[in-house]
């Protein structure tokens, strides 16, 4: 399985709406990381920021409550064989919580999957197919 995952693409995050704006000043203001990415509605806000190499961190905003796990919702692995990965994954038995699927990241193409790992980490596969 070597050479499948190109590297981290994201690491998201999910404060609860009332730790948002605090949570995105943190890291643009504080630490730097510049804006890349942003979309959603003023209800629901999401944006990603650079880390500085080739991954970012997804800021998604919540309601009121954080996740069972806390404010860690998922690590994205980035590759080109999001299909062909959910398949090896499904045979050894792991829960795939969202299948394979094309989508629009205001403007970017993308194709994306969502999985659970061995200690119930979740992890989305997701592949940058352009503007």
């Amino acid at each position: 399985m070597s050479g499948k995952i190109q590297g981290v693409h994201h690491i998201a995050i999910k404060p609860t709406a009332e730790q948002y704006e605090k949570t995105v000043d943190f890291y643009t203001r504080l630490l730097g990381m510049k804006i890349i990415r942003q979309w959603g509605d003023p209800e629901r806000p999401c944006l990603m920021v650079s880390c500085g190499d080739n991954s970012c961190m997804e800021i998604l905003g919540n309601d009121t409550e954080l996740l069972p796990g806390g404010p860690l919702a998922h690590i994205a692995f980035a590759t080109d064989r999001v299909d062909e990965l959910v398949e090896v994954i499904r045979k050894e038995g792991y829960e795939i919580t969202d299948e394979p699927k094309d989508a629009d990241l205001n403007g970017l193409k993308i194709r994306i999957a969502f999985l659970y790992g061995p200690t119930h980490e979740h992890i989305e596969l997701f592949w940058e197919k352009g503007e």
